[in-house]
């Protein structure tokens, strides 16, 4: 269950984050516009892995002695 708290919790988020910079702040950014564009989609593609991660992600059982 916590990964998909961790999921939504972090992967949202960071989708978010990322569609801010590279659709809002980069074209108010006329110097820095490239590196803005690049930081927030690669935040963005994180976001989206982490996301698809902890939907995948399953509980392992250990044995105990």
């Amino acid at each position: 269950m916590a990964s998909k708290q961790i999921s939504i919790g972090v992967g949202i988020p960071m989708i978010i984050a990322g569609i801010i910079l590279g659709f809002i702040l980069a074209p108010t950014q006329a110097d820095l516009k490239d590196t803005i564009e690049f930081v927030g989609s690669l935040i963005g593609i994180l976001g989206v892995l982490i996301f698809i991660a902890g939907f995948l992600s399953r509980k392992v059982n250990t044995i105990t002695p």
